[in-house]
């Protein structure tokens, strides 16, 4: 199949040389050139715009860093809808909010152009694993003829509904993993201000129902003082913001939600953005020292 690529960051890189390791044929381009450099090796066309990559492909996977991104790249002038023929299909691996992937399929739908929004949930070593879980919003047929791109980078893929409903599943990831993570830098935090070992007290947890994927992968970094690696307190924030707002829109009160998101914010605000999920228990050591 010809895909093009657009959107080649940490995320970006390893789904597109998957596609390329799975004999798709690739063309790509990005706002920084030297992004393209594992793809070019990896024997993929550099293109000059995201309509040049659109000209050269009967799909478009993006995996931009938000919504307002992914309208510049799709709508914008040189975009991907300048350069797509009928028939063309876009998969958008970006996590960003439904009513703008509901926009942009509509504005793509009246030229005759398919849409995705097929959101991720894991990290660049889990897209490098092809250990990613996708879930997807759009056409069941379309979903269906779009299984072997989707497949390239998941052990899990499922469509959960029309336009912008793969966004929406996405947000009640993003509620459950976050969350979850806080709970972790909350009972870590007791455990070592209470004078335990927090590393035997997440030995003690690993049997019983307190154990979990949050606190297999981000107990130690939280415990070691490891805060990079993983997704970027930034973009945790991004995400969360997203979440709040379509939460706002639906007139819903999600307090646990709307506290993790504050604390990403300070991270944030404290210039912290950088570092990864696992900082959020330094949050609650400085208030603690308050």
């Amino acid at each position: 199949m010809q895909v093009g690529f657009v959107g080649l960051g940490a995320l970006g890189q390893p789904l597109a040389l998957n596609l390329v390791a799975a004999g798709h044929t690739a063309a790509c381009w990005a706002r920084r050139p030297e992004q393209m450099r594992p793809l070019l090796d990896a024997g993929a066309t550099a293109c000059t715009s995201a309509a040049d990559v659109a000209a050269h492909a009967e799909v478009v996977v993006t995996c931009v860093a938000d919504a307002t991104d992914l309208e510049q790249v799709v709508l914008g002038r040189d975009g991907i809808a300048d350069g797509a023929a009928p028939g063309t299909t876009l998969v958008d691996h970006g996590t960003g909010s439904p009513t703008v992937a509901r926009v942009i399929a509509s504005a793509l739908a009246a030229v005759g152009v398919h849409m995705l929004d097929a959101p991720v949930s894991g990290s660049a070593a889990d897209a490098r694993a092809r250990q990613l879980v996708v879930m997807v919003g759009g056409e069941a047929d379309v979903f269906e003829r779009m299984r072997p791109v989707l497949g390239c980078s998941a052990t899990h893929v499922r469509r959960v509904g029309e336009s912008g409903a793969g966004q929406v599943a996405r947000a009640c990831d993003q509620i459950a993993s976050n969350v979850m993570l806080e709970a972790v830098a909350e009972a870590l935090h007791l455990a070592a201000r209470s004078g335990l070992d927090p590393a035997r007290v997440r030995d003690a947890l690993a049997g019983g129902y307190a154990w979990s994927r949050m606190l297999e992968r981000h107990a130690g970094s939280m415990l070691e003082g490891r805060h990079s690696g993983g997704c970027h307190a930034r973009l945790h924030a991004k995400d969360l913001n997203h979440v709040l707002h379509s939460a706002h829109a639906l007139g819903l009160a999600l307090p646990l939600t709307a506290l993790v998101t504050q604390h990403f914010n300070a991270l944030v605000g404290s210039g912290d953005g950088e570092r990864d999920g696992a900082a959020l228990v330094t949050v609650l050591q400085r208030m603690g020292r308050a």
